[in-house]
């Protein structure tokens, strides 16, 4: 990026490894999104109907942690290099209520 003024190599680092973990748990969202279709398909269970709709959510959650990711990598990044304030992000909420709506997704499919 070649904008401003090179920040502090400290908080850009800091930025990336921000973005690193968000990868990484997007990575993690998509992972177990495969492994539930895999386990749906291979052992045919009763639930495959509403396991769908788990496979899905997750797999919708990992591409928005993975966007967001980005996007807030870039905000903070143009932020440190024109001295500008960070944007506020509603995003953590929602990815809060989209993981509280997915725990209680799988305990009804346990029951």
């Amino acid at each position: 990026m070649k904008m401003g003024k090179d920040p502090d190599y400290r908080f850009s680092l800091a930025n990336e490894r921000t973005f690193l973990a968000w990868i990484r748990t997007a990575l993690a969202f998509l992972a177990t999104a495969i492994g539930v279709d895999i386990l749906l398909r291979e052992h045919h269970l009763g639930v495959m109907r509403h396991g769908q709709w788990l496979v899905i959510l997750l797999a919708l959650v990992a591409i928005f942690a993975g966007g967001w990711a980005f996007l807030r990598w870039y905000q903070n990044e143009k932020a440190m290099r024109l001295e500008q304030a960070f944007c506020y992000s509603r995003s953590l909420s929602l990815l809060t209520g989209v993981l509280m709506l997915l725990g209680a997704l799988v305990i009804g499919l346990a029951l």
